[in-house]
């Protein structure tokens, strides 16, 4: 493969009743038939907001203004390297035509994952569609309504996923812990992901997140698809088990040092991405990181920041 990265921009264009616009790759070219955002290549002497108005200008007639950054997502495919930017469109001139005969659709963003897309364009849907920080519970310590109530201020803060972890503790705790957690979740329409025996995520009705040992020993999904799966990843194998037995996302890490994995040093942003380019799976980039660095986490392909400390509130 060419260790050339192709520079691709890409645009999220909105009409006034909230559906997303998408274009369909023609016979002539790579993965024909397959839907996507619309754009294409960077030249050398364009800046991302240029190429992208240049392109929408020439693939659909219309005349763009080119918005905030969404997710740069590096992909390797078996001939090539690219690197997609995806901007938000916030708005246009003209009538968006297909003038390279590219078929058109315009799709509520509900319903974006039913289209069959190029792996670099389903991390870009999980950005517009999911949350941008995963809450990784730490444990209870010994007392479980304090460790509710620091639940309660994180979800009232606006954390919409969340994976309880619970090592240590017995079972009958455990399941009065997640049923009580989940029951909060359900309240403020969060998703709860349990990192814990998948028959006890069954039975409190919630999603699963396997541990890298645990995906390791799977041979298929252990979830239905309605059910929630992730994965915790730290190398290139791992990323594809997950991507195989069908996760929905994974943590990848961790980015930098943190105090829950003392003397292991993080991998950095330059490591993270090479190993996203390997995988069109959402992931969320862990190891001591906060909020504020989701705009980075969004520059190398992630949908945005897995942490404890920092999102565990009050901390």
């Amino acid at each position: 493969m060419s260790e050339r990265v192709i520079e691709v921009v890409a645009g999220v264009i909105t009409d006034k009743r909230g559906r997303i616009l998408l274009s369909r790759r023609t016979p002539s070219q790579d993965m024909a038939g397959l839907w996507e955002f619309p754009g294409g290549k960077r030249e050398p002497d364009e800046s991302p907001e240029q190429a992208l108005a240049r392109e929408l200008d020439e693939e659909l007639g219309i005349q763009a203004s080119i918005g905030a950054h969404v997710i740069t997502v590096p992909q390797a495919y078996a001939h090539k390297r690219l690197r997609l930017d995806v901007r938000q469109v916030t708005g246009w001139q003209g009538m968006p035509k297909g003038r390279e005969g590219q078929a058109l659709t315009w799709v509520a963003p509900e319903k974006l994952a039913r289209y069959s897309m190029p792996p670099a364009d389903l991390p870009v849907v999980a950005a517009l569609r999911q949350p941008d920080r995963y809450l990784v519970t730490p444990p209870p310590a010994d007392d479980d309504a304090a460790w509710l109530r620091r639940l309660d201020a994180a979800l009232a803060q606006g954390i919409r996923r969340v994976q309880v972890r619970l090592p240590g503790i017995a079972a009958a705790r455990q399941a009065q812990l997640l049923a009580a957690a989940a029951t909060r979740c359900r309240r403020h329409k969060a998703e709860l992901l349990f990192n814990g025996p998948a028959g006890m995520a069954r039975d409190a009705g919630v999603g699963l997140h396997l541990t890298a040992a645990a995906l390791r020993q799977a041979s298929a999904r252990p979830v239905p698809t309605d059910v929630p799966l992730a994965a915790s990843c730290h190398t290139l194998d791992e990323l594809r088990m997950a991507e195989v037995i069908g996760c929905d996302f994974v943590v990848l890490g961790h980015v930098r040092a943190t105090p829950s994995h003392p003397g292991v040093p993080g991998i950095g942003w330059a490591a993270f991405s090479q190993l996203r380019e390997a995988t069109a799976v959402p992931i969320y980039a862990i190891g001591g990181l906060t909020p504020g660095d989701i705009p980075e986490a969004r520059q190398h392909g992630a949908q945005g920041i897995a942490a404890i400390r920092s999102l565990w509130a009050g901390d």
